[in-house]
């Protein structure tokens, strides 16, 4: 790049020419993130925290959303829900991993087996005395 004249100043990395640099008194970005706007963890965090009241057996409780939301997702879970049940193991697994951990000792592995090996030998008698049935005569229900 030919040199517009003789500098006195050194022009390289984080020292741009003098004609280029921000003048005294112009700011770069006037409209720029105003002061006090939130980000979306705080939006978040200020959003979980929020107090609500629920009417549980006849009383009224104040918990936090957070609480709430934690709540559900653990009666969900336990009306078998598959993914609550898989979204629960995952925050589990990340709050303590030593929860979701597999068993070490062969005794629960062997629990764990057994309990495997019950559930094929019931899908199993299911699917042969679904197939040992005979088919229904006549039309569906319903139609006519």
């Amino acid at each position: 790049m030919p040199a517009d004249g003789p500098r006195d100043y050194e022009v390289g990395y984080g020292k741009p020419p003098v004609a280029t640099r921000f003048k005294k008194g112009n700011a770069a970005n006037r409209r720029g993130r105003p002061r006090g706007s939130k980000n979306l963890a705080t939006l978040l965090e200020r959003a979980l925290d929020e107090p609500v009241v629920i009417a549980e057996n006849g009383e009224r409780r104040k918990l936090t959303t957070r609480e709430l939301v934690i709540e559900q997702l653990v009666n969900k879970s336990a009306q078998a829900d598959l993914r609550a049940t898989k979204l629960l193991f995952e925050i589990l697994g990340k709050v303590d991993p030593r929860a979701v951990a597999a068993p070490a000792d062969a005794e629960a592995s062997s629990l764990a087996d057994e309990a495997i090996e019950q559930v094929r030998e019931k899908l199993a008698r299911l699917a042969r005395d679904h197939a040992a049935s005979p088919p229904p005569v006549g039309p569906p229900e319903g139609t006519e």
